[in-house]
């Protein structure tokens, strides 16, 4: 345990700690104290200071949602937990703690500046998620192997790295390696890195960096023909034709087909599976081409339609705009007009014209808005009209090309099934010359178990492609429909909002008035 606290007790990271801390280090005016009566947000703290508090454990902050600093040095800390999410954390302070291993920060992925100077750390590690890494300070730990550098390689905008009293510092090679091997670092143990030294750090090294590179360059092609595939998988079930580019509907069926593979040894019968296999895989991939046809017609469809509404809004928003720019041209030549005149009676007239004027504008903004409603709900209509007659077109098409698969195996089992009553009359007759696996003979004991067996195989294929039907089409009517409702959803609070935003507007000119009003009735 640290030895400045050996005869403290722990703290708990509780409320009451927290409120202090955020309390002590507000501002200290007027508004400070204010704040301080009536209680500061959590979620509007953006930087916490907690150093020399003597907490072990770290916990209770997931109401800091906003913090982009959080300094916790000097403390007891032994585990790195507790801040999942602080996912807007830049920078944070760990050092001074107790501290054995990097985690908990999967989620920080903002995080530009760590500190875990003076721990008990020993591998650089768990780091991944850090991707906007600029400064690292491991000094003081237990680091003492030098292959802990080559991970730093992953993180590209990191500067600045201190790694000075470490076992790894006491290396001969360890400011060549690191140059070598972080060749975009600025900063060693709080000391800018000259040109010089990078390159003899490269001449010694060439060999080793050139081999990494070599295995580096593998390794992202795969990552990036990994992240292609996933893109694509993404893509396929946004038609909702995943897996039918190919056999894997057909693979399914028999993945589980005990029956279906032990009669895949009857004489005949792989060239009557394969023949079945290839007419089924190219009706797959009719369906497969059809739906990715599809999707691209459903796509232009919706930003057709997302693309007329922008349209209408902006061009209201531009007729509301102008009638405003208008309306105040004239607003504050009426209001000092008000504001200079007299004569009682003119002055009473002048505020009911400008009141007047002012509800003229709040009716002509409504109307605006009005006519916007009407004009994006024949557009909502018309296109909820076309995206449902294209979805039920598609299914409609799907479910035919289904059938033929359903055909297919239809006439597939009629095939086996005589393949199979044939081969049980060679067995009871004793002419069969193949030889058979000990478990496909137990099937032909006699004709009952043969149908059966050839039965549930048929019933087990026929399933996975109900199945597979049943859930492009559920999937794609869901689709639809959550689209549509949303599309409704938004156009509801786009009109409140904009109905909310008339009313202010209009409040504030009228409230401009009467205020005026109020003082010349008081002069």
């Amino acid at each position: 345990m640290n030895w400045l606290y050996d005869s403290v007790e722990p703290r708990v990271m509780d409320e009451d700690m927290l409120k202090l801390a955020v309390g002590e280090q507000g501002p200290r005016d007027e508004a400070g104290q204010l704040a301080r009566q009536e209680g500061i947000l959590f979620k509007d703290v953006l930087s916490l200071r907690l150093d020399f508090q003597n907490i072990l454990r770290i916990d209770n902050l997931w109401q800091f949602e906003n913090l982009r600093k959080l300094q916790l040095d000097n403390n007891i800390i032994e585990k790195i937990e507790g801040l999942e999410r602080l996912v807007h954390l830049v920078w944070l302070d760990l050092s001074f703690n107790n501290i054995e291993a990097i985690e908990g920060l999967d989620t920080l992925v903002n995080l530009e500046d760590l500190s875990l100077f003076n721990n008990r750390i020993s591998k650089i590690d768990s780091l991944d998620a850090l991707v906007k890494l600029q400064v690292l300070s491991l000094g003081n730990n237990e680091i003492s192997h030098m292959m802990n550098i080559i991970y730093l390689r992953r993180f590209k905008d990191l500067r600045t790295l201190s790694l000075s009293g470490n076992p790894i510092a006491e290396e001969e090679d360890y400011k060549m390696f690191i140059c070598a091997y972080l060749p975009d670092l600025v900063y060693l143990d709080f000391r800018r890195i000259d040109d010089h030294m990078k390159e003899l750090a490269e001449i010694k090294h060439q060999y080793g960096i050139d081999e990494l590179k070599q295995r580096e360059n593998l390794i992202q092609a795969q990552l990036d023909d990994e992240r292609a595939q996933r893109e694509e998988l993404e893509e396929h079930k946004a038609a909702f034709v995943e897996h039918l580019n190919g056999s894997f509907l057909f693979d399914s069926m028999y993945a589980e087909d005990v029956e279906g593979n032990k009669l895949a040894h009857l004489p005949g019968v792989s060239e009557l599976l394969q023949a079945y296999k290839d007419k089924f895989v190219i009706i797959c991939l009719n369906i497969f081409e059809y739906g990715l046809k599809q999707q691209e017609k459903r796509k232009v469809e919706l930003d057709t339609f997302n693309e007329c509404v922008q349209e209408a809004i902006q061009e209201n928003r531009e007729q509301g705009k102008r009638r405003i720019a208008k309306f105040e041209e004239t607003h504050l030549l009426s209001l000092n007009a008000i504001r200079d005149e007299s004569e009682v009676t003119n002055l009473e007239m002048k505020i009911a014209e400008h009141s007047k004027d002012i509800t003229e504008l709040f009716n002509m903004l409504m109307t605006l808005e009005m006519q916007l409603v009407e004009q994006l709900e024949e557009t909502i209509n018309m296109f909820e009209r076309n995206i449902m007659d294209l979805v039920a077109l598609f299914i409609e098409n799907v479910q035919s090309l289904m059938a033929q698969c359903r055909d297919l195996e239809n006439h597939h089992h009629e095939k086996l099934l005589e393949i199979s009553i044939h081969t049980l009359e060679k067995i009871l007759k004793g002419e069969l010359d193949e030889d058979l696996p000990y478990d496909v003979r137990a099937l032909f004991v006699d004709k009952d178990t043969i149908v059966n067996a050839v039965g549930t195989s048929h019933d087990l294929h026929l399933l996975k492609i109900d199945n597979r039907e049943d859930e492009l089409v559920t999937r794609t009517n869901s689709w639809c429909s959550h689209l549509v409702d949303a599309i409704h959803k938004d156009e509801i609070m786009r009109n409140r909002r904009r109905v909310k935003e008339i009313h202010q507007y209009v409040d504030h000119v009228q409230n401009e008035l009467d205020n005026l009003e109020c003082s010349e009735i008081i002069d």
